[in-house]
């Protein structure tokens, strides 16, 4: 691995878990040029996952989930700017200009910019979780009251057992025929239709919203078939945009949404402009496994893709290459789901389902390409190295699987 000169400047835009873990990736790789890690969030960087959970809830502060303490940015002589926004990229001179006009140069440039909660309704009483900021006013209307929740992916999910076990009266409300359609198939989807409402939450499913709007202290959701309900509260939880405006306006190649959308890298993570990189949510990155490309949502995907483009960024040339891997506490049970399952795989369960204590793996032509778990973590932590290795079933469960 060759150094840098110490006088190389890097700079990283976005100060969220791949942009953190790509600034200590730097220093532990022995990178002795400047850092300037730029957060457009006023806050100290922090783990966004006890957003939807523990935060909103109350059961943790803000200074209890930072990614590290102020100390540590100083120790590792890294230069936090927080509540900066970039404004333009010039690629031929080096340079991100901030919103102030202030121009700062780079050697070479991080885009960790991650992305937005997706609001195709913006109307009174629509609200949105994604950041910090969203909590305050949200945690007290989702305490004791009555709230709509668009949405029953990872964080709508998340939001209507937060918002459930603070006594809200809940309605939630997802396009698709099951909850979490992207991450589980049909029959452990029925799973968590009967989770959610053994727990009090009213549950709609085929349900494709055509309007929300404001009617008095009310706000109403319309949905295409004519089906109406209202609450003061409307959460909208149908996605993220990843933030590649900044990369597109400098002629950074970019993904369509129908191909995943984000900013499109190579498995180092670099971008189609030399010396220019991107990772975490917003990166189009190979799939090393299967072949072809995604883009990764991830809490723990966003970390080590940091990890590993950082490394590239101090010398070294390793490929990223990782099987996705997410979690996600719901009225008090934890969901793990690792690799890409679809509804097309044979599913193959260990435990009970009744019980919510399972394994389950998903798999395509026998070999194993996804596992999901309620209470068996160590399971998943093994199925993982079968996906990544391509393993079949039969070949590595002793004894065979049983149903």
């Amino acid at each position: 691995m060759t150094n840098p000169p110490a006088t190389h400047r890097t700079v990283i835009v976005g100060a969220g878990i791949a942009g953190v873990s790509a600034a200590a990736a730097l220093r532990s790789s022995d990178y002795e040029g400047d850092i300037d890690l730029l957060g457009a969030e006023a806050e100290l960087p922090y783990r966004r996952p006890p957003v939807s959970k523990e935060i909103v809830r109350g059961e943790k502060t803000a200074d209890e989930i930072r990614i590290k303490k102020q100390q540590w940015y100083d120790e590792q002589s890294i230069n936090l700017h927080t509540g900066v926004t970039v404004s333009s990229i010039d690629t031929e001179a080096h340079v991100v200009r901030l919103v102030d006009g202030k121009p700062l140069h780079y050697d070479q440039l991080l885009l960790a910019t991650g992305g937005r909660a997706r609001n195709p309704w913006n109307a009174p009483g629509v609200r949105t979780l994604r950041d910090l900021s969203d909590v305050p006013s949200l945690q007290t209307e989702l305490t004791g009251g009555h709230v709509i929740i668009v949405g029953a992916g990872l964080i709508g999910s998340e939001i209507a057992a937060s918002a459930r076990g603070l006594g809200s009266e809940v309605t939630l409300l997802e396009t698709a025929s099951l909850p979490l359609p992207r991450l589980l198939p049909p029959e452990l989807g029925e799973l968590y239709v009967e989770l959610h409402k053994s727990e009090g939450t009213d549950l709609h499913t085929g349900v494709a919203v055509s309007a929300v709007e404001p009617d008095g202290v009310q706000t109403i959701v319309r949905a295409v078939d004519g089906r109406t309900w209202s609450a003061p509260v409307v959460v909208v939880a149908v996605g993220m945009e990843p933030n590649v405006e900044l990369a597109a306006e400098a002629g950074i190649d970019t993904a369509p949404p129908e191909q995943g959308g984000g900013i499109i890298v190579d498995a180092h993570g670099r971008t189609s402009v030399p010396g220019i990189y991107a990772a975490g949510d917003v990166a189009n990155q190979p799939n090393g496994v299967l072949g072809g490309r995604h883009r990764v949502e991830h809490w723990q995907g966003a970390q080590n893709h940091g990890t590993a483009v950082g490394k590239v960024m101090a010398g070294g040339d390793d490929p990223f290459v990782e099987v996705p891997w997410c979690w996600s506490d719901q009225y008090g049970f934890t969901l793990q789901v690792a690799g890409w399952p679809e509804a097309s795989h044979e599913l193959v369960v260990r435990g009970s389902l009744a019980d919510r204590d399972f394994v389950a793996y998903l798999l395509g032509d026998g070999v194993v390409r996804g596992v999901v778990s309620i209470g068996r973590p160590k399971d998943v932590r093994v199925a993982r190295a079968w996906i990544a290795a391509g393993e079949r079933l039969d070949a590595v469960l002793e004894g065979g699987p049983t149903t």
